[in-house]
């Protein structure tokens, strides 16, 4: 594995354990904080300082251990998780957050000076000695010399020059032997040894008493073992905690010399350098008559004070063997491109099955079981490659209580962050690009929905402020909204607003929807100045531009003082979904079954007239809008009669209606491919695909059908 790949993984790792982080310190802040919380947080920090200083990322370390002093004086109960305190931690792994960004960008290391002295200070405070040098002696103050006054004795007392020499501290064995696969993912028992050094450690022997014959050697397994002796004056839970990472798979004895007498086979004193003690390993591999047979390493019992053995010392299972961890579900991290492929092959082949049983149905051939079998495989591959992709929406609400604690402290406002559904799945693609949208709704929600803690007051509203973040499945789709109990669309200046930047004419005649969606045109805002957060009009224009492109739409529901609902929703995958097939004059189209609700056809004056083109159908009592789809996409020889066409009812967010087509052909799997990245967008469709008879059949964008049938019915009355 080369170093690259290794170093991705660790910033993957990074990002897990920040996830992690976040999520416990809003526990932390929400509730009475568990011991487990604590030591989560604390232990995540931890493997971050560990990797980064393998990598050599010393600006990341050096942060990582400021922040981790502190939280190992929350965990030993120094520190207690006081308002004041959580809100540093928060500031802190903020903190974090950028010190890794820059570390995976290559950029220059965040200004944090400020930060890391808040958090010595907050160290200071419990009387913490991590990092605290100690206070230099008081300079001896020799008597001043007058005259016959002088007394020696008295001088060398007052100097402590008389005093016998403390007695030095016993110096620390060490004995570390890796496991064989200490190598893998990325491991290395290198930089253990050289922090270690960094403590004044000494390899004082190796052991190769595991050293196979070269025929015999991998390059993937660690064969070697040492003993070192570390001065007396480190303490011994700093020498266990840079072993942390490897305690279940690594043999570590630390004891006082002289209490552990345990024989070295094959040892042999060495160079202070640890390279040195390889390339000794190697040039002994090289030779191998030189090698001693491999013999038993037998440890005799420590009589004097416990040993640390780390694996048993791992707080709350932190540290659980593999097969452990196992248990509760193994993983494995695949490339994205190799996910895509699949779904891509995937697609294919559900439309090699759809021409295969097209080309069986032409020539006569009726349904088969052997046909039938790769029907139902084929929709068992498809849905078991799709969940693959599937991911939470966690990973993408995981960012927002960061950007609420940035809106909090440039706008003074005091604002509480509620999710729901953050574990909804939905596809990758999905979810990495709802991140730009989603960011800018929570900070619109924040900046121009909440209103200041003082306006709330008047307003015999609570001073802070609530934005609510959720997710769920609806109707095979995902909904995403951002709510806020602010102020409120007020229409009425949106109006004025959109006359004054020429966006609407002065008498236009406008619904209240229209009125709503008119921040969403390029250049809007209602701001009054231009700051780092809003005012220049590019923010909903963008949220609607990439919602659309993921083939979704927005909705707002608002009512004015007493807050606003963006609604986002988006498809669960971009590559495949259930559809039926229809016909419209001579084109073939495809509607999404997340839609349909059922298909009809109506009797002879069933069908109520509401103008030209325009007419409505009562369906067991409520009277739903027909929309003619030959005449929205201007289909020519469409069936314009709609007691001779197909009615199909569908569901969207606006309520039910009628889609009015020629007829209905079938009900299949389509792969979806994009128009826009091989034509170009149209209004109305969502995608294309390709039908088991070759021909290419367009997917109707319902939704987008049903909003511009809705805004051109009143006008079309009208004239």
């Amino acid at each position: 594995m080369q170093l690259d790949e290794i170093q991705a993984i660790f910033f993957q790792e990074c990002e897990e354990g920040l996830a992690v982080i976040e999520t416990d310190l809003a526990d932390l802040r929400d509730g009475a904080p568990s011991d487990e919380t604590i030591n989560t947080i604390f232990r995540a920090v931890h493997s971050i300082k560990g990797g980064a200083g393998a990598f050599g990322f010393d600006a990341l370390q050096g942060f990582s251990h400021q922040l981790e002093t502190v939280l190992d004086l929350l965990r030993t109960g120094e520190l207690t998780p006081e308002p004041e305190l959580v809100a540093l931690l928060f500031a802190a792994f903020d903190g974090l957050t950028d010190h890794v960004a820059c570390a995976q960008g290559g950029g220059g290391a965040p200004d944090d000076a400020a930060l890391i002295a808040r958090l010595t200070a907050a160290a200071g405070r419990a009387g913490a000695t991590h990092d605290v040098a100690e206070p230099a002696p008081e300079p001896a103050v020799i008597a001043e010399v007058v005259g016959d006054a002088f007394d020696l004795d008295a001088l060398l007392a007052d100097i402590g020059l008389g005093d016998p020499p403390a007695p030095a501290a016993i110096p620390w064995r060490v004995r570390f032997v890796p496991g064989r696969g200490a190598f893998d993912n990325g491991g290395d028992p290198l930089p253990l040894l050289r922090e270690l050094d960094a403590l004044g450690g000494r390899v004082v022997a190796i052991d190769r008493s595991s050293l196979p014959s070269l025929d015999s050697f991998s390059v993937d397994e660690c064969y070697l073992g040492w003993t070192l002796s570390v001065p007396g004056e480190v303490a011994r839970d700093d020498i266990a905690a840079i072993f942390d990472f490897v305690s279940d798979q690594a043999e570590l004895v630390i004891a006082p010399e002289g209490e552990q007498e345990a024989p070295l086979l094959i040892a042999e004193p060495v160079a202070e350098a640890v390279e040195e003690d390889l390339l000794a390993a190697v040039l002994a591999m090289v030779e191998p008559a030189q090698v001693a047979e491999p013999q038993p390493v037998v440890l005799p019992p420590v009589v004097a004070e416990e040993p640390v053995v780390v694996a048993a010392v791992a707080e709350d299972g932190a540290n659980r063997p593999a097969a452990a961890a196992a248990a509760g579900g193994a993983t494995i991290r695949v490339e994205l491109e190799k996910l895509d492929r699949l779904v891509n092959l995937v697609g294919e082949l559900v439309i090699t099955q759809a021409m295969l049983a097209q080309r069986l149905s032409i020539h006569g051939v009726g349904a088969i079981d052997e046909l039938s079998d790769l029907d139902h495989l084929t929709r068992e591959l498809q849905d078991s490659a799709m969940s693959i992709r599937a991911q939470p929406v966690k990973s993408v609400f995981s960012r927002v209580p960061r950007i609420i604690r940035e809106l909090e402290a440039s706008t003074g406002k005091r604002v509480r962050l509620e999710v729901e559904g953050e574990m909804t799945e939905v596809d990758k693609t999905v979810v990495e690009r709802i991140g730009e949208p989603l960011t800018h709704m929570i900070r619109n929600a924040v900046d121009h929905g909440l209103e200041t803690p003082d306006e709330r007051v008047a307003a015999g509203k609570p001073a802070e402020g609530v934005v609510r973040l959720a997710a769920e499945h609806r109707s095979g789709r995902i909904v995403i909204s951002v709510s806020d109990d602010g102020r409120g669309i007020d229409r009425t200046r949106v109006r004025a607003k959109a006359v004054e930047r020429g966006i609407v004419a002065a008498d236009a005649n406008l619904s209240d929807e229209e009125i709503e969606n008119l921040i969403f045109a390029p250049g809007f805002s209602t701001a009054a100045t231009i700051s780092n957060i809003s005012g220049r009009g590019v923010g909903m224009d963008v949220v609607r531009r990439n919602v659309q492109a993921l083939g979704g739409r927005i909705g707002i529901s608002s009512k004015f003082g007493q807050g606003s609902t963006f609604t986002l929703t988006l498809p669960l995958t971009l590559a495949i979904l259930d559809g039926m097939v229809v016909s419209v004059g001579g084109q073939t189209y495809v509607i999404p079954l997340a839609h349909v609700v059922e298909s009809l056809r109506p009797r002879d004056g069933e069908v109520r007239g509401l103008g030209p083109g325009a007419g409505v159908l009562d369906v067991r009592g409520t009277y739903l809008p027909i929309l003619p789809i030959g005449r929205l996409l201007n289909v020519p020889e469409a069936c314009a009669d709609p007691t001779n066409a197909v009615l199909v009812v569908v569901e969207t967010d606006a309520g039910q209606s009628i889609l009015m087509v020629d007829g209905i052909q079938d009900q299949r799997q389509v792969v979806v491919k994009s128009l826009e990245a091989n034509y170009a967008p149209v209004a109305g469709l969502a995608g294309a695909t390709v039908l088991g008879d070759g021909r290419v059949a367009l997917i109707l964008d319902v939704e987008t059908l049903v909003q511009r049938h809705r805004s051109d019915t009143p006008r079309a009355l009208a004239a």
